[in-house]
């Protein structure tokens, strides 16, 4: 047996090997053929275009060797076209669809439908262990598409995480049908040369021990998901593959709440239906396990916390099994009964492989009894006796045949053949189930019809007891309506907090998917600022369930900084500041020396952080403080040099042109009447 390889998600999307001879090759003249996204044990997968209808699609090509007819492999080339055919056949939202399948000198190829996202394998390892809601709500697809796949008579041999894609809208979908086969009397064995087909994790034990598949074999290795999605790992660990595969055949799936505590009693009950090594006991298919799983979601959903009477019904129990290979139990209470053993044989019904047929099965043998005594010596007065004694040991025999065929008979009439067989009506309309039943000689009874999304409003869904179970004529079937697919409108969720969005979104079965976090001048911090989709939009009504919708929570208001402007433009300061959405306000001009004019002298505050609309207060600097020049005019130069140095002046004295005796004022430099700053040179001219 072998694990499967696959790289889905485990490098750079668009990133391949540079020697893959695949990447850059138009296949089939249409399919140009991009990085590899995943490779598994019979085929590699391609992101690809089709160039004909100018579409993304993904393009599995079977590896190098595989389909050979010189390796005398042809037998996996013949599974892969089957492959196509099989899947082909299905048409479902969570099955990937295959669009188209060919060969190009010696390539074998499928071409699909491309699903940007991620495998489960990843969200197990984010999320797991996950809510049992959550859980269920990623369970209930996956089983949808199974189920789908089991009424067409698929069986799909390879689910595991690794083969369930969620695509970046949230959608779900099944893929790499690559194992699955018409279940026909021909082709019950899974394996190939003495290999088991499938992983290894996920195998039924029934695969492991014979090799035979069914439906019921999907049914466990989703129960094994179910588990793996609850507690974050597999049930069973081992050294080795075939230590696992060990512990499948000899070992039950442990209960979930073993390893999350508090999960309810009803859950571990739906894993134990599901994962039960006795496949008699297993639900049928996959649609039967999706009904029981609607069930629990529904509990769930509700608050129910004990349920005594749903765990009863979900354990797997004898009286639940589909078929035995013992006698029934009417026939060998009758037979302890018997005081006589039966010389006969009895005809008794044997389920095999699904098919039920008459096997001759020997009674215990009689009791010995006594031998008769010889007969005494006939004396001379007495006629020899008749042996009636032997007449009566022969009528005794026949009368012991004839009431131990009374009694077998008996008990086969009342513990098989007066019994019929429920008529299968999943899928049908209500009044074609109706019709069918009534055909059967049985009477009709409705539960509470339920949400589907695989079967269409008004159609059934469910029937008790199942298909094929024995039922008494006369009795009743209780069927369960589909409502259709479970739909809501987003509900408000602008101003409430993220536990009570998600509280929210629950009650109305929706998924909170991307949360991000941004800033809100009117939202307090910790509230949900918007969603996606937005509530009130077209896009926000008739949601599915379980729909994914991303949320944006307010940080609060937005902290702005205020920065140090001191000796810089204040000009810029302004522009910057309100750019931010501060208010900027001059609450002073000054003079000064070492400040040029229009810069800032200060601010308040100085620094850290404000918020929009906060207001910041600037003194800005008209520069140096200026004087003005007075006239001297033909003063006396003792008297002039006193009246300039009186304003803030340096003042220097040098001759003028016409120099006399230097005791009177001239003129000055800068020229009286100008304005000159506060403590700048003056030259004095005298004559």
């Amino acid at each position: 047996m072998h694990e499967d390889t696959h790289d889905r998600g485990g490098s750079p999307r668009g990133v391949a090997s540079p020697d893959d001879p695949h990447v850059g090759r138009l296949l089939d003249g249409r399919y140009r053929i991009g990085p590899r996204i995943a490779r598994g044990g019979m085929a590699s997968v391609y992101e690809a275009h089709d160039t004909r209808l100018d579409r993304a699609v993904a393009i599995k090509i079977m590896h190098a060797g595989l389909g050979d007819a010189t390796t005398g492999d042809e037998q996996f080339a013949a599974r892969f076209v089957r492959e196509a055919r099989a899947a082909a056949r299905l048409s479902h939202p969570n099955v990937v669809a295959v669009y188209d399948q060919g060969e190009d000198r010696g390539t074998i190829f499928l071409a699909m439908e491309l699903v940007p996202g991620h495998t489960l394998r990843d969200t197990i390892a984010k999320e797991a262990p996950m809510s049992p809601e959550r859980a269920l709500s990623i369970l209930d697809p996956v089983l949808s598409a199974l189920a789908s796949a089991h009424r067409s008579g698929l069986i799909h041999r390879d689910v595991k995480p690794e083969n369930v894609l969620i695509a970046d809208d949230g959608r779900i979908k099944v893929a790499d049908f690559g194992l699955a086969r018409a279940v026909s009397a021909e082709t019950q064995h899974t394996a190939t040369g003495g290999v088991l087909i499938g992983t290894v994790s996920y195998l039924a034990p029934e695969l492991v021990v014979d090799g035979k598949a069914d439906a019921r074999a999907d049914v466990y290795a989703a129960g094994v998901v179910l588990y793996e999605l609850l507690t974050g790992h597999k049930p069973h660990q081992g050294e080795s593959p075939i230590a696992v595969a060990y512990k499948h055949v000899h070992e039950d799936v442990p209960a979930p709440s073993a390893e999350v505590p508090g999960l309810p009693a009803y859950v571990d009950a739906l894993v134990a239906r599901a994962t039960t090594r006795d496949r008699s006991l297993r639900p049928a298919d996959a649609g039967v396990l999706l009904h029981h799983v609607h069930r629990v979601t529904h509990a769930l959903h509700h608050g129910v916390r004990d349920d005594d009477d749903l765990v009863a019904d979900l354990l797997p129990t004898p009286a639940r099994a589909e078929s035995t290979d013992t006698m029934p139990e009417p026939i060998r209470d009758l037979w302890d009964d018997a005081q006589v053993a039966p010389p006969v044989r009895i005809l008794e019904p044997v389920t095999r492989e699904g098919t039920t047929q008459l096997e001759t099965v020997l009674p215990p043998p009689p009791p010995r009894r006594t031998p008769p005594s010889p007969p005494r010596p006939a004396t001379g007065s007495e006629r020899p006796a008749r042996p009636r004694r032997r007449r009566r040991g022969v009528v005794l025999l026949v009368l012991a045949a004839v009431v131990a065929a009374a009694v077998g008979g008996g008990a086969y009439w009342f513990g098989w053949a007066r019994y019929t067989n429920t008529p299968s009506v999943v899928g049908l309309s209500q009044a074609g189930a109706e019709q069918k039943i009534e055909d059967a000689g049985l009477e009709v009874e409705y539960a509470d019809a339920v949400y589907s999304t695989s079967v269409a409003e008004g159609d059934v869904v469910a029937s008790d007891p199942g298909p094929g179970e024995r039922i008494l004529p006369g009795d009743a079937v209780t069927v369960t309506l589909s409502l259709g697919e479970e739909m809501h409108d987003l509900p408000k969720l602008r101003g409430l907090t993220l536990e009570q969005a998600t509280d929210k979104l629950d009650d109305v079965k929706l998924v909170v998917g991307k949360v991000e976090e941004d800033y809100s001048e009117v939202v307090p911090k910790g509230k949900v600022i918007s969603s996606n989709p937005d509530h009130g939009t077209k896009k926000a009504e008739d949601l599915p369930v379980n729909a994914v919708v991303d949320l944006v929570v307010s940080l609060g208001r937005e902290p702005l900084k205020v920065g140090d402007w001191v000796g810089k433009s204040f000009e810029q300061a302004e522009t910057e500041l309100e750019a931010r959405g501060l208010v900027v306000n001059v609450v002073g001009r000054e003079h000064s020396d070492t400040v040029a004019e229009g810069d800032v002298i200060s601010h308040e505050p100085s620094g850290g952080t404000l918020f929009k609309g906060d207001k910041v207060d600037f003194v800005v600097s008209d520069g140096p403080e200026l004087v003005e020049v007075p006239s001297v005019f033909y003063e006396p130069t003792d008297q002039a040099v006193e009246t300039l140095e009186g304003l803030g002046f340096e003042v220097t004295v040098e001759h003028a042109p016409v120099y006399f005796t230097g005791e009177t004022a001239y003129s000055t430099d800068p020229p009286s009447g100008s304005m000159a700053e506060m403590g700048s040179e003056i030259i004095l001219y005298v004559v």
